[in-house]
């Protein structure tokens, strides 16, 4: 084309079009060999434009009829997951103190606590509990019950120490088995702590049963909110509600002197919730009788109630209720 001329190119153009013109030239490709190479290129380009689209309405046809159906758990009215990019940002912790902060504040209410992370199960060490769970008449498993809280992990079902080795397809068929083959009794709130990450796990849980709302928990510091911010991306490509985030770690006070250091960095949380459009739930401490009450299986919401820590979870968990109520509006 370098080497055409004005004249020639004009000709060609000329030609191209008498050719498209033609009685015999199909749209539908069947008799272009008489059109000029590219009008042969353009036509073909049309079809394939077509059947691009074409394809990618079959496989979004063919990928929603292979996603599970969500079904509710019996017996349970609202299913809230607390969930991190990270692990270690406390949110084992968090979700204990979630559900017992809900009954708490509301004794009418009852709230049961699933453990899905099926490699690293914490909530038999935090809500102190050992043993396997009893099948029922229907053959379903009875969870373990603590400071009137049932609770269901798959650390009941192994050894504290055994190693849970196992490809996805596995975890998925647990949480699945954690989920349906449970007998919950009638529960108002079922608090599910997630695994971090967004793997298998979230998927499986966010795709086979209806959630009320997540539960975003990080700390302030940068390398933790750039996880967390992935994690409530997650929960928005699913249509999971993110009900908000709750900024754990978010200052030390000395014992002594009373002095308050922000150790990981100051209000991290809230700018992520500006740049995401969700509430900021709540501010957790960072404070010594959360671990080491945590440590005991005595979370601080039971053992010291009228502690500011304490409160401060209550206040988490007053603010995921009003969430709820406003989505439910």
């Amino acid at each position: 084309m370098a080497h055409c001329s004005c004249s020639k190119l004009s000709h060609l153009l000329k030609l191209s079009t008498v050719s498209i013109n033609r009685p015999n030239l199909s749209i539908a490709g069947r008799n272009i060999q008489h059109a000029p190479l590219c009008c042969r290129y353009v036509i073909r380009y049309k079809m394939s434009s077509a059947a691009d689209r074409t394809l990618q309405e079959r496989q979004k046809q063919q990928m929603a009829r292979g996603l599970p159906k969500q079904k509710p758990i019996t017996g349970v009215k609202q299913v809230i997951v607390v969930a991190s990019g990270k692990g270690g940002v406390g949110k084992s912790t968090t979700a204990v103190n979630l559900a017992l902060g809900l009954t708490a504040n509301d004794p009418s209410k009852t709230v049961g606590l699933l453990d899905a992370d099926v490699y690293g199960p914490s909530i038999p060490k935090l809500m102190n509990l050992r043993g396997n769970p009893e099948l029922t008449v229907s053959n379903l498993m009875r969870p373990l019950t603590n400071f009137g809280i049932p609770c269901m992990s798959m650390g009941f079902l192994v050894e504290d120490v055994a190693p849970i080795v196992w490809r996805g397809l596995m975890v998925m068929s647990a949480i699945e088995r954690l989920i349906r083959q449970v007998d919950w009794g009638l529960l108002d709130y079922l608090v599910i702590d997630m695994p971090p990450g967004t793997g298998d796990v979230q998927l499986s849980v966010t795709q086979n049963i209806p959630i009320a709302g997540a539960v975003i928990v990080s700390t302030p510091q940068d390398i933790a909110l750039l996880d967390a911010r992935r994690g409530a991306e997650m929960f928005k490509k699913v249509n999971v509600p993110v009900l908000g985030l709750v900024q754990n770690m978010s200052v030390f006070q000395c014992p002594n002197c009373k002095h308050e250091t922000h150790i990981f960095g100051s209000d991290g949380a809230r700018q992520l919730a500006e740049t995401l459009g969700v509430q900021v739930l709540g501010d957790i401490p960072l404070h010594l009788s959360i671990r080491e009450l945590s440590d005991r299986g005595q979370p601080v919401v039971i053992s010291s109630p009228a502690s500011p820590e304490a409160e401060a979870f209550k206040k988490v968990a007053a603010a995921v209720v009003r969430r709820l109520q406003e989505l439910n509006a």
